[in-house]
């Protein structure tokens, strides 16, 4: 019985809807990657304003991207207000969030639609953060999210839904959105970086 509860426990809703965006985090590094003109696949493109040529593969990410952002969103508020908070729905939200986020960027970066040095803050930034919450989980300490960190994931999500639709359509007004959420966002990770550095610098050295 008390196997079975866990289980239950572990494989609820929250849970089921966090491994649903991490499989739609596969299927958009996919739809990014896989050389469809190599395998024979014409992949249409749009032409809008006769000088935008939009790779229909893009679009076709960018929805998927943001229906796994709105899991993002669900999950967390239904594990609050049904009480399914778990240590494993913590971690497999963390890794969902990366492979969705970090994993885009870095294919983007590669494809020249953005500049590498976005990733890179990104990636590193994650990198300080999450060794800072483990240590202080070691010791018994909860860190809890801060407003520059959400600030930048918000920036982030909007940055590369409207990078993925090609800054449709601020495009068409040469006015470049997407650029300067995603420019915000990794201002906002060196500045949270630091932030949680310093609230937390006394357990590191501890």
């Amino acid at each position: 019985m008390k196997k079975n509860s866990r289980k239950s426990t572990i494989w609820n809703l929250p849970n089921k809807i966090t491994i649903t965006r991490i499989l739609l985090s596969c299927v958009i590094v996919v739809v990014l990657v896989l050389p469809f003109d190599m395998m024979g696949i014409n992949v249409p493109k749009l032409f809008i304003d006769e000088k935008i040529v939009v790779d229909v593969k893009y679009l076709v990410a960018g929805v998927l991207f943001i229906i796994a952002s709105l899991t993002d969103f669900f999950d967390g508020q239904i594990a609050r207000r049904r009480n399914l908070v778990t240590d494993f729905g913590k971690m497999i939200d963390a890794i969902a969030d990366k492979m969705l986020v970090n994993s885009v960027l870095i294919i983007l970066a590669a494809a020249g639609f953005i500049h590498p040095i976005i990733p890179v803050i990104i990636v590193m930034r994650d990198s300080v953060v999450n060794s800072i919450k483990m240590i202080a989980g070691s010791k018994g300490k909860v860190v809890a999210a801060i407003k520059s960190g959400k600030l930048k994931t918000a920036c982030l999500m909007l940055g590369i839904t409207l990078t993925l639709f090609y800054n449709l359509p601020f495009e068409l007004y040469n006015i470049r959105v997407a650029d300067f959420l995603l420019f915000l966002a990794a201002v906002l990770s060196l500045v949270s970086c630091v932030q949680y550095y310093m609230m937390n610098k006394n357990l590191l050295f501890d």
